[in-house]
Parts: structure tokens; sequence; C-alpha cells
């Protein structure tokens, strides 16, 4: 049975504080989740797995010893060998899994203009042709709409081999995996169960372990206090000696009695001082070993304005155009200053279009607006770094504040030359909300996001009483966030509550 095991990995990059310690696993057959925050080490892990890296203490060990391994990078750009042969091949298998993603060999001809989700499902079957023992997978499902997430989980269900999911996708881990392996504090932990059983018994660790640190605390308090106490007594005892001037040499019969008993008294009072003592110091040191968890991210206020305008945008048109074909017909939609929509439909249905005709004739200033478009160019990067750089001290500070609850490290931030893709989104977010905008429109707004991050996103956006608008292929994400549906389907839009 094909397996892999961690004992005690560690992995370091050079001359660098190690990235990975004393990391034990056992992964078997069938889907595991592989989940932490961006540059906890889950990309590092996998490159281990697949022997890209050498661990730099521990071993791992793959059974069989050379297994058949494929590794599906989260970017596809080239066209590979690989595909070419899934495409070209005649198996039954391969045929199977080019009827169950829904591809077409003849789209290998027009391969440049596929789209990422396309050339996504492409490098999947092709790794599943080749039928590996041990297959990893990076963040499979991004771009990819409901359709390609189905058709993709379709086929991946029926894997037999060892599976290593790392996705920020909640549906997708919960539908697919039996296990989750989390990457946090520089260690790795497998738990039993999808994405959402394993956070729900790691939060209730967590808690208990505050709930130990606690008592823990109260008991270290309550020992000092009796210490504390104990040592009064007995000095009060040396002062009640002195005062009687009994002192330990005199031995006439009159004050040996009392001499007697204050020595009792004094050396009671000197064994309670040291067993306290010692119990403090066990308080202490229970105290110390409890080890809390620590992240970064916190809870995010929003301070809002209320928009004075009773709608935000409207949009009405017979006809929506792209590249002067039609697009959408009979658009009638409007949005309220507390409406929060999810805007839904499959790729190529016109969602981006849609936008940018509702924020062309939005009703309120442009600046009260936060767009986020999906794809972010460098140079809006560097830009929004640049007006965060810009702002006066205390609205950089609220933004910086914010920054910091959707997890990033603000000092870290205004050092870099230009942010990632993830801290970019993360950035232009908090620059909005920091700006009291009354409307956020946002497009695919968990993308380069780790799946702590969303989940800070998330009760940011549930917190935000303005208007939402929100363009997500992320299911569990949506709900959690939105009222309304609107729907883009053959043409049409169809709008619906929940």
């Amino acid at each position: 049975m094909p397996s892999v095991r961690a004992q005690g990995v560690a992995y370091a990059h050079t001359d660098a504080v190690p990235l990975l310690t004393d990391v034990h696993f056992q992964l078997v057959p069938g889907w595991t989740g592989l989940v932490g925050a961006n540059g906890a080490g889950k990309s590092t892990l996998l490159r281990l797995i697949a022997g890209e890296l050498r661990p730099t203490e521990g071993s791992l060990a793959l059974e069989p010893r050379a297994p058949l391994l494929r590794l599906c990078p989260q970017q596809v750009d080239a066209l590979t060998p690989d595909v070419e042969a899934f495409a070209e091949a005649q198996d039954g298998l391969s045929r199977r899994l080019l009827g169950r993603l829904q591809l077409n060999p003849w789209e290998l001809t027009r391969w440049p203009t596929l789209s990422p989700g396309e050339r996504k499902r492409w490098q999947v079957g092709a790794a599943l042709a080749a039928e590996p023992e041990l297959l990893l997978l990076d963040e499979p499902t991004n771009h990819l709409d409901a359709e390609g997430r189905a058709l993709l989980v379709g086929a991946l269900e029926r894997f037999r081999g060892v599976g290593l999911l790392v996705s920020h996708d909640r549906t997708l881990l919960d539908a697919l995996t039996s296990h989750t392996l989390r990457v946090h504090g520089g260690s790795a932990r497998l738990w039993s169960g999808g994405y959402s059983q394993a956070r729900a018994e790691w939060e209730a660790e967590a808690q208990g372990v505050l709930q130990a640190r606690a008592q823990a605390k109260e008991a270290h308090r309550r020992a000092e206090q009796q210490l504390a106490q104990a040592r009064r007594d007995r000095e009060a005892a040396n002062r009640a000696r002195s005062g009687r001037h009994l002192d330990k040499h005199d031995s006439d019969s009159r004050t040996l009695g009392a001499k007697t008993l204050v020595a009792w008294a004094e050396a009671g009072l000197g064994r309670r001082v040291g067993i306290l003592r010692r119990q403090t110091e066990r308080t202490a040191e229970a105290l110390e070993s409890v080890e809390v968890e620590k992240s970064l991210g916190r809870s995010i206020f929003v301070d809002y304005a209320r928009a004075p305008k009773p709608t935000l945008f409207a949009l009405d048109a017979p006809v929506l155009e792209a590249g002067g074909a039609p697009l959408l017909h009979d658009v009638h939609l409007s949005l309220g200053r507390e409406d929060r929509v999810w805007l839904r439909g499959p790729n190529g249905a016109g969602k981006s279009t849609l936008l940018q005709a509702l924020l062309a004739d939005a009703r309120v200033p442009r600046e009260r607006v936060l767009y986020l478009p999906q794809d972010l160019s460098p140079e809006a990067a560097a830009e929004a770094l640049a007006r965060v750089r810009a702002l006066p001290e205390t609205e950089r500070g609220r933004v910086l504040s914010l920054v910091a609850a959707l997890g990033v490290d603000p000092q870290r931030l205004l050092a870099s030359e230009r942010p990632s893709p993830g801290e970019a989104r993360k950035l232009l977010l908090a620059l909005g909300l920091g700006e009291h905008a009354w409307a956020l429109v946002l497009d695919e707004p968990t993308n380069h996001l780790d799946l702590p991050s969303i989940e800070r996103l998330e009760e940011a956006l549930q917190g935000f009483p303005g208007t939402l608008l929100l363009v997500t292929h992320d299911e569990a994400f949506a709900r959690r966030c939105t009222t309304l549906t609107w729907t883009l389907r053959e043409g049409r839009i169809e709008q619906a509550s929940g």
C-alpha cells in the first residue's frame, strides 16, 4: 500500500531560521488537505515530498521506495508533453477522463487562448491518466467556475493513490478530503476529517489551552498570595520575639517555655514558607509550559460611514455587449445601500462586463466605492503601497491596523519594494475599508489569499453594513457574506434571495 511517512523532518534555507521543524505524519491512500497561512511552508513541504528538496534533518520515507509521482503546480502555462500524450491516448482510462472533465483533444490547437481553468483540467487529467501512486496538487480550483470545480471533483474522487491537496477552497476540501495536514508555527500536524471538521477540533483544542493557561495563571496568583502572607506571618513572629526580648541564648526557667513556643511557631512558619515557595515555583513552571497558539491576524472593526442615498447603483439596458457581441439582455438592476449581492455564473457569462457597466453608472462618487479587480498588475500593487505611505499618520495607522487584522505584518509590508499578490489585495481592501467606502465591489477577492486570510476577510465583510457586490467562485465564502444572488445564465440575469 502506498504511503508517505515524515519522521522528524526539518527544513531551512541556507543560514536561515528553519521553516519547518520536527515534522511527523503519515499519509495513506485517499485525499489529505494541506492547509496553512501563506509562507507557513506548504509549498516547501510539497517540494520535499516530491523530492525537489532534501530535508535539513529527519527523513521522508515513500512506499513504494520509488513511487510513480505527479506534481501539479498552481500555474499552468506551457503545453507539456504529458498533456499532449493524454490527448492522443486511446486507452480506456484516458478516454473516460476526457469525458469526465469535458475535454476535447482539438482544444490543444488553441492552447494559448484556453482559460486558466481549462488548462488546469488538462493538467489534472494528464496526471490522473498516468495512474500515479502519489499525486500532489497545488490550488487546483483557482479560476474554476462551479461547473469546472464539479467536473474536477468528480475525476479526483476516483483516485485511489495517496493524494495531497493544497487549497483554500473549503467546499473542495470538505467534499474530497478525509484528513487535514495543517502547517502552522513551523511544524505540521495531521488531523482527522475534512477542513471544517479539523478546524473545529484544533479551535476546540486551542480554547482548551487558553482555559488551561487561565487556570494556571490563577493558581500561580493564589500561590504567590499565600507565599507573601506566610512571609508576613514569619516576619510578624520575628518582630514579636524581638519585642518580648526572647533571645535564643536565654535559658532561665522563666523564659524557657515562651522561647520554646516561639521556636516551634517560627519553625512551622519557615516550613510553610518553604512549601509555598516550592508550590509557587511549580505553578510558574506550569504557566510557562502552556503554549498559546499565536496568530498575526485579529478581529476586524470597520468604522463605517452610511451612504446618504438609498440607491448606489442602477442599470437599465436592453443589451450589454462585449467586443461588439451581445452578452446580456434585458438588464434591469439596482443596488441599495445595504444590499449584499453574490454575482455568479460560468466563466465567460459576462460578470466582469456587468461589473464595469454598474461602476460606470454609479450614483455615488467613485472615491466612495472600493473596486477590487480580479487581477492586479504589479504597478497597481506598487501604487497602492505608495498611497498608504503618503497618508497622514492617523489615517495610515488606521489602514495598517486593518492590514494587520487581515494577517499581514505592516512593518514588513512598508519595508518591501513591492507587495505580493495576496498582500496587495489585502492592502487595497484595507485602503477601502479605512477610507470609509460606501460600497465594496469585489471581483474574486479570495484569489491569492490563504485560508486564515479568507476567514478574516469573511469576518470583515460580515461586519460591513454598506453595499456589497461580490463575484466569487467560492460558494462557502459567498453564502456567509451575501443575502441576494444574481445568476447569469444564457444571456439573462436571474435574481433571488439567499
